[in-house]
């Protein structure tokens, strides 16, 4: 199938160099011309683990191609998927969707033949109601079908996800469009499991899923909270709730809070959706505020760790909000950063691949080091943010021959703890 990707980012290019994988022809278009020029000549714009490779091996073979004409990147498309930001508004805090309307605007002066729009991007209930209507309005003699067709890609694991899908969600109101989504995804055969739902219910999906694995993490991240006062291990609670299969493992791990791009937002707008149909969400709105003030009292902790040192030296390890992606947007990290730039604190910080994306965001504000251990050079504390699996091998005996103060605040429980305390740290975990 000839398919077109409107949007370059966290999702639209795992998606095209997925789609192309499978033997798609794919026209992956953005906007911004810089980053469709970097893409054309080969230098990927974003880090997600297997993505390289895959990238370069379809772009070579002409099935994955980069453009920011929009004619020329939906002209003959049989499908053609919408994968702009939806990014929270800064005031209401519910999904901003002027990318989405505007790229449906724009798309509509270059239909031609029928065409499935997809909606990939997260947006709100009926959004594929306002994407139809203003593409009639542009363009009255279109022949086309709006779809939702929400993604559920882990940053950091998104190719693996999109070829070991668990479900793929398709909120169709036509017979015609649903075929052309089963054509999309036949290369998977039985592994697509796919499920044909109501459009609307397929935008509520996504925003329901995302809102109860946030409830999920600040759960245990409050059963953490009351570990560590009672003496449990919140590790082997965690262990023993997991076992039960109405419950499940996955999401019951300790850490300084939920962040990236899609938790925060997508919390805040289904919110939003609530207040606007006059229904009330407590367990979410609770959620929203507690793991807003979990990341302040998580530097609170830091903080405590040098109280009476005289400017002290904090050394970072981790600045994404999760592992495997160079994403910092909502990071934990970069918020308990912030809120630790308050104080009369020097910070040196090291991330294995997001150290350019967190310089746009704190810029001068700290400093950056090549690895952990020039991060650790003369810190009062050492404190582990993101759970990089590069942490847990470190040389513990060359940390503290390099630190001012064998001190460590682990947020992401990666040390081994124990190992720590022989050799003579004061090291604080998570739930312990």
């Amino acid at each position: 199938m000839k398919v077109g990707i409107i949007g370059t980012g966290y999702v639209g290019l795992p998606t095209g160099v997925g789609l192309a994988e499978l033997g798609h022809e794919v026209v992956c278009i953005d906007a911004i011309k810089e980053k469709i020029a970097d893409l054309k000549a080969g230098k990927i714009t974003l880090f997600e683990d297997g993505l390289e490779d895959l990238f370069h091996k379809n772009a070579a073979s002409g099935r994955l191609r980069f453009t920011s004409d929009m004619k020329e990147g939906v002209k003959d498309a049989d499908i053609v998927i919408l994968a702009v930001g939806t990014p929270s508004h800064p005031v209401t805090k519910e999904a901003d969707m002027k990318y989405v309307h505007a790229a449906a605007r724009e798309l509509a002066l270059h239909l031609t033949g029928y065409t499935v729009v997809a909606n990939k991007s997260t947006v709100p209930v009926g959004t594929g109601d306002e994407v139809e209507k203003i593409i009639r309005e542009v363009n009255p003699s279109a022949d086309f079908d709006v779809v939702s067709l929400p993604e559920f890609l882990r940053e950091g694991f998104a190719v693996h996800d999109f070829f070991n899908p668990d479900r793929i969600i398709v909120g169709a109101n036509t017979e015609k469009a649903s075929a052309a989504i089963k054509e999309l995804y036949k290369p998977f055969g039985d592994k697509a499991h796919m499920l044909f739902v109501k459009r609307r219910s397929s935008e509520t999906i996504k925003y329901a899923s995302n809102a109860f694995l946030a409830m999920k993490i600040h759960y245990i991240n409050e059963m953490a909270n009351f570990c560590e006062k009672s003496g449990a291990d919140v590790y082997e609670v965690a262990k023993g709730m997991g076992l039960d299969t109405r419950i499940g493992a996955k999401f019951l791990n300790p850490g300084p809070g939920y962040g990236g791009s899609c938790f925060p937002k997508d919390t805040n707008a289904m919110a939003c959706m609530a207040k606007k149909y006059g229904v009330e969400m407590s367990l979410i709105e609770t959620t929203i505020r507690r793991n807003d003030a979990r990341k302040v009292e998580m530097a609170e902790r830091i903080l405590k760790a040098v109280d009476g040192k005289a400017k002290p030296k904090i050394a970072v390890l981790g600045l994404a909000f999760k592992g495997g992606t160079d994403d910092c947007r909502e990071s934990p990290a970069m918020e308990i950063i912030n809120a630790l730039l308050k104080h009369d604190v020097t910070i040196t910080a090291y991330d294995p691949k997001a150290m350019k994306t967190a310089e746009k965001l704190v810029g001068n504000r700290i400093n950056y080091a090549a690895d952990a251990y020039e991060a650790a050079k003369d810190a009062d504390v050492l404190a582990v943010l993101t759970e990089w699996s590069d942490f847990k091998s470190l040389d513990l005996a060359k940390l503290k021959t390099l630190m001012k103060v064998p001190k460590i605040v682990d947020l992401r429980n990666l040390l081994n703890v124990n190992e720590a305390k022989r050799l003579g740290f004061d090291c604080q975990g998570i739930g312990r």
